[in-house]
């Protein structure tokens, strides 16, 4: 079975949405990321930190997903990641209302010694030297290396988000941050340039419009599903890229063909994802809805048309 190591944020959140509030509840993209993964037949593996006020429950319920959660760091006397945020009423953008790095502020990645030759490495959302610090203590070349990152880190920490992309096989931004990393408004042209930076394949996020995967003149468009519903988009974009990296590490296929369907399967878990406050959707899931709605994935996507 392949091993899938998860970096990124494990962490409480607290959500406003123009059709509720919560209290602190689990976030971080890694649980997202973690969560998501889980219905792959991959072994997966957490490095993050948190604090002594994590509950011990939010850590029960990752273990019962299977994931190992041996490289998540507790530190004593310790405070959790905090987040916390508001949404407009079309939940495409956001304000950010606190954000307290707490444990986050001084962690040092540290690897466990099973996962340090893990075949796909999913760098979830967090300081690039984080990242870079996780890909040092790797004992053999992973066949991929995907990297989530945010305009954020474009902002404060540039030139080391750069050394970090260069050593990347795949980049996953949003439509914005294409634009503020590349300097240019086509997206096509924007994905050109990231590729010059070091990945191979650019994903570029679209929220409810969907994703495209770019490798060099190959371009890919997966739609979002239409759904209903949607409560809440945090953690969306990190439930795609757990679907994403969960899905090629249990296909051990990196070609651009399979990505497609990595796209796929990273967005049909994120329908998921919306529909509930945090990540209570993703705990209730059962592998039955999963595969129902790649179906209608597959009948939204498919047709046949006559070329005269």
């Amino acid at each position: 079975m392949n091993k899938l190591l998860i970096v990124g944020t494990v962490a409480f959140d607290a959500i406003e949405t123009p059709f509720g509030k919560t209290d602190k509840i689990l976030g971080g993209a890694a649980t997202y990321i973690g969560l998501s993964a889980s219905f792959f037949n991959v072994k997966s593996a957490i490095v993050s930190v948190v604090g002594d006020d994590f509950p011990q429950e939010y850590l029960d319920l990752l273990t019962n997903k299977n994931i190992d959660i041996s490289g998540i760091e507790v530190v004593k006397g310790g405070k959790t990641f905090f987040w916390s945020g508001k949404y407009h009423n079309d939940l495409n953008s956001r304000d950010t209302l606190e954000t307290q790095l707490n444990v986050l502020a001084d962690f040092n990645p540290v690897v466990p010694n099973d996962y340090k030759n893990a075949e796909v490495v999913m760098l979830g959302n967090l300081h690039p030297l984080v990242q870079s610090g996780v890909l040092d203590q790797m004992t053999s070349t992973p066949k991929l290396i995907v990297l989530d990152t945010m305009n954020f880190w474009m902002d404060c920490a540039l030139p080391e988000l750069m050394d970090v992309i260069k050593r990347v096989d795949v980049i996953t931004i949003n439509d914005e941050e294409a634009r503020q990393l590349s300097g240019e408004y086509s997206l096509v042209k924007a994905a050109a340039k990231i590729h010059t930076m070091g990945p191979k394949y650019v994903v570029i996020k679209k929220g409810e419009h969907g994703a495209l995967l770019f490798e060099g003149k190959n371009v890919f468009f997966a739609p979002a599903l239409p759904l209903e519903e949607v409560f809440d988009p945090t953690g969306a974009g990190d439930t795609f890229a757990g679907g994403f990296s969960g899905y090629i590490a249990q296909s051990e296929n990196v070609s651009f063909d399979n990505m497609k369907n990595g796209i796929i399967y990273g967005s049909n878990l994120a329908s998921f994802c919306v529909e509930k406050f945090g990540t209570e959707r993703m705990e209730q899931l059962e592998k039955e809805e999963v595969h129902s709605r790649l179906q209608q994935f597959k009948a939204l996507t498919q047709f046949d048309i006559e070329l005269s």
